[in-house]
């Protein structure tokens, strides 16, 4: 009986200093994760202004690294044009769980980067190259960089990676088709007839007369399709966040770029055409494609796209729209958070 309880006692030791050590461990890790002592960026917690060369001179741009991760490094490409980085607030309620460090970044023109008044600067090839020197100046590369872009920021991201694909780790398709013009199709033939017929005629009036200052056309859109496409909730439920971007949009380089419209882009807008359906196939990184079923996107589309990327997986969130970051949450996050360690972990 006495060695029998003498073998449960060092059972049981052994059971506690592992799990003791276990804790240890964690607990160096997520102290490690949250360390700002070697960092240059520890004096503002890490915000950091980035100085970007374009032919109209040096401009400053506003990035924001949270955590510390040699291997999973994320760049989140906002939206709009012209929004900002507050539309990825709720990235701190699960990335840092996860040990992912993440990068909030407003692009050049955005409410905390520089604000030119040079429209010869809001093109895509600019925007390309702007995202290369951030990557640089972040000391981001093939071993750990992400780049996670959604709507506009899939646009970029796309652009980024058939440009420069042999410095990504991973990429993600966030709630973004590969073709403008297939996106107008889904907008005026699949979303807008589910509006009351006599609101969607009312809609394409306005926008036939190009009449886009009229406080109807707002009225209109934010009762009948933003809070059913853009952000499943009430208005006034919307996050303090979402709203905080949209406050700081510039419309200088949304409507140049973009246009007025919210039911395609706008003739004579930059993106107008655009299109790279054809030059899926040539990604090879491994990207992640996310779709939803109440996007403002076409979610087949976006599932199409995955499978025409080389290593492509695709996410939907059934319960999402065009933010499903708010309005599927957990879809989406356990989602993207699995793609990434998987990439990781190269099991894709």
């Amino acid at each position: 009986m006495r060695n029998l309880l003498f073998i449960l006692t060092l059972i049981l030791g052994s059971l506690v200093a592992c799990t003791s050590s276990i804790k240890d461990k964690q607990t160096d890790s997520f102290r490690a994760y949250l360390d700002f002592s070697d960092r240059a960026d520890q004096f503002e917690g890490g915000i950091r202004m980035i100085p970007i060369q374009t032919p109209s001179g040096e401009f400053n741009v506003w990035t924001k690294r949270v955590g510390n991760n040699p291997k999973m490094k994320v760049l989140l490409l906002h939206g709009g044009p012209g929004m900002t980085h507050e539309l990825y607030s709720c990235f701190d309620g699960f990335f840092p769980a996860e040990g992912i460090e993440y990068i909030y970044y407003d692009q050049l023109g955005s409410y905390y980067s520089d604000q030119p008044e040079d429209q010869s600067l809001w093109t895509i090839e600019r925007f390309v190259d702007e995202v290369e020197q951030v990557r640089i100046a972040l000391d981001m590369d093939a071993d750990n960089f992400y780049l996670f872009g959604q709507s506009w920021g899939g646009i970029l991201a796309m652009e980024y990676a058939l440009k420069h694909q042999d410095k990504l780790k991973g990429l993600v398709i966030s709630n973004m088709m590969a073709s403008l013009d297939a996106y107008e199709k889904y907008a005026k033939e699949v979303l807008g007839p589910q509006m009351p017929a006599e609101v969607f005629a009312e809609i394409m009036e306005i926008e036939e007369k190009e009449d886009f200052d009229n406080p109807r056309y707002e009225e209109l859109l934010l009762e009948h399709h933003y809070q059913y496409h853009v952000l499943r909730m009430p208005l006034a439920e919307w996050p303090e966040a979402v709203m905080r971007s949209l406050k700081h949009v510039n419309p200088n380089v949304y409507v140049f770029m973009q246009g007025h419209s919210e039911f395609g882009i706008t003739a004579g807008a930059s993106l107008k055409g655009w299109d790279r359906r054809e030059d899926l196939k040539s990604i090879s990184v491994p990207t992640l494609v996310i779709g939803a079923g109440h996007d403002t996107m076409d979610p087949a589309h976006m599932e199409w796209m995955a499978g025409e990327v080389q290593k492509g997986r695709y996410l939907f969130c059934p319960d999402g729209s065009h933010l499903s970051q708010y309005d599927d949450q957990q879809v989406f996050f356990k989602g993207l958070i699995k793609f990434i360690k998987d990439v990781d972990q190269g099991r894709i």
